[in-house]
């Protein structure tokens, strides 16, 4: 029997592998004609408040890439799960406070010790400062759980979001990846990935088929943006 489910996974799966391929290989005559040899990859740090699964994927995507490494991990939580995922990919990771993060000497400090080029959200809970905001004017990005500018705003993350997707009656919900701004979840939208919402799924099953989207669209959605930036000097 025709299982559409399966093979629309399959399907997008293949598509993704493509896209990618095709993206690189602009991306490799691009850097041909600035001179390649003159190029320094491009670094992310990524931001985390809680498991890290998306810095995970985010870090393995990336694994062994020449145009890009993600060489620092950034939480305002000592016991996040992220630091132990990041123990275990080998990638350093340093907790600051929330005062901190709002003062951001010493967090803008790190960033420049480690030479970093953009800061990636996934799943960071704090609004990001101004000193934070002006080092890296549209080099901030961050992934949503929920089709912005729907549910979104001060408060609205992880289960918040889903439960309210489902409480509101929505038929379908998805992904924002968005540049992030001083406002929360206003930043100008880079990418929009949708899934159906039935009326018998709960927060839970929501959750599932959002964690999906992210793993799928995330890191894909980085290395078109980042191809589009080009190296470093």
């Amino acid at each position: 029997m025709f299982n559409f489910a399966v093979q629309s996974k399959v399907i997008l799966s293949t598509y993704a592998k493509i896209y990618r391929k095709y993206y690189q290989f602009l991306h490799k005559m691009h850097l041909t004609e600035q001179n390649k040899n003159d190029c320094m990859p491009l670094k992310i740090a990524l931001f985390a408040s809680g498991s890290g699964s998306n810095a995970e994927n985010i870090v393995n995507y990336f694994s062994g890439s020449s145009d890009v490494q993600t060489p620092l991990i950034v939480s305002n939580k000592p016991d996040a799960y992220v630091h132990e995922r990041a123990r275990k990919l080998g990638v350093p990771s340093y907790t600051f406070t929330a005062s901190e993060f709002r003062e951001a000497t010493a967090i803008l400090k790190l960033l420049e010790a480690f030479e970093i080029d953009f800061i990636v959200l996934a799943g960071f809970l704090l609004k990001v400062s101004e000193p934070i905001l002006h080092a890296y004017p549209n080099k901030i990005i961050n992934i949503h759980p929920a089709l912005l500018p729907k549910f979104g705003g001060k408060g609205m993350y992880g289960h918040h979001v889903h439960e309210a997707v489902v409480a509101a009656g929505e038929r379908e919900t998805g992904i924002t990846i968005h540049y992030v701004n001083e406002n929360y979840d206003e930043g100008k939208v880079i990418f929009q990935a949708k899934c159906e919402v039935s009326p018998d799924d709960t927060p839970d099953t929501v959750a599932q088929k959002i964690h999906e989207l992210e793993q799928q669209h995330f890191p894909v959605q980085l290395e078109n943006l980042l191809m589009i930036n080009g190296c470093t000097k």
